[in-house]
Order: structure tokens, then sequence, then C-alpha cells
């Protein structure tokens, strides 16, 4: 009798273990991992396909001047696509401070710290060919990288990326500004040495 009772309390046991271990929770269900192979659909994948015009909510670039910094046809823009304002150039300098100054320098001359200790020093802002270059093209390079640089597309969003622009192109004016680029009155007060 007490062997029938041993007996009994394994097979209870066995049977509550054994059922146990059949519990099935949200953590641990049957899925497919992304790109697995699969049975189940005809063209052999797990994931599906995008439907054609899903776009990720709050990330609808459309305008390919604005977040590209290139037109349709993949040419680089030549003007801004935003309002250049004093508040822009502002914000450019502040974010041209903490992204581009290590390497680039405070004034874009391409001496910054970065290239002072011993990396690749970048071309000047100053050079004719980047005086020159049209806006897309410094929007392009803050993109998607251009030689020794990375990209700081993660970093910088567009909006700040174009500040940058407009700050950039503000350092180059300043460099090479004329007494005929200072507003008449500014004029009046350096020729009489005042200011």
């Amino acid at each position: 009798m007490r062997e029938m009772r041993a007996l009994a309390s394994l097979a209870v046991a066995c049977l509550t273990a054994g059922t146990l271990g059949c519990r099935q929770d949200m953590h641990d269900q049957p899925k497919y991992k992304p790109l697995a192979a699969s049975t189940f659909f005809r063209d052999g994948r797990a994931s599906r396909q995008i439907i054609e015009g899903t776009v990720a909510r709050g990330h609808l670039d459309d305008d390919t001047e604005l977040y590209k910094g290139k037109t349709a046809s993949g040419a680089l823009v030549e003007a801004f696509p935003i309002a250049v304002t004093s508040e822009l150039v502002k914000r450019g300098q502040e974010r041209f401070d903490i992204y581009c100054s290590p390497c680039h320098d405070r004034t874009g001359g391409g001496n910054g710290i970065v290239a002072r200790r011993g990396f690749q020093h970048p071309p000047s802002y100053h050079i004719e060919r980047l005086r020159k270059a049209p806006p897309g093209h410094f929007f392009d390079v803050m993109t998607n990288g251009f030689g020794a640089m990375q990209d700081y597309a993660a970093q910088v969003a567009p909006a700040d990326r174009w500040a940058i622009v407009a700050y950039i192109r503000a350092l180059q004016r300043s460099q090479g500004a004329t007494l005929a680029d200072v507003p008449p009155d500014e004029q009046a007060k350096l020729k009489k040495g005042g200011g």
C-alpha cells in the first residue's frame, strides 16, 4: 500500500511538472525572427514587404531639397530651401561651435583642435572651391560625410544642418569682407576711427 501511494505521488508530481513545463507566456511564444525563412508564405520569407506608400510615423521627408539638399533630379540645391534669418544664423553658429569647430575651428579655417592633434586637416571654407560651392554641397556633406569626415545625419537634425550652412556662408562672407560690404552708417564710424 505504501508503495502504491509513493507511486501515485510520483505520478502526480510528474504530471504536475509536465503540465507546468508546457506553459506558454507572451515572452515565450512561437514567432519568426526578422528575415527568417517561412513555409507559411509563398515567397518563403517570414518578414513581409512594406506596403507601397507606407510612411513611418513622423518621418514624411518628401521635400528632397529640405531633407537631402538636392533637387528631384539629384543636383545639389543652389539656394536655401528655408528662409535665412538672423535667428537661423545664430542657431547655426551654436551648432557649428558644437559639431564642426573641433575640426574646422571657429573661423572655418580647418585648423581645429582635432586637426592640431594629428588628424587630417579639413579644407578651409575660405578656399575658392568652397566659396563657390552651392549650399546643398555643405548640407550633403553633413548628411552623408565626405573624405575623412563622418556623416552627422544622426546627430544634427535637417533644420540645424541648414542653420549650420547659413552660418558657414556668414563665416565665408566675414573672412572676405571689404569696406563696401559694411552698411553706409557703419562705414562712416569706421572711417572716423570710432566703434
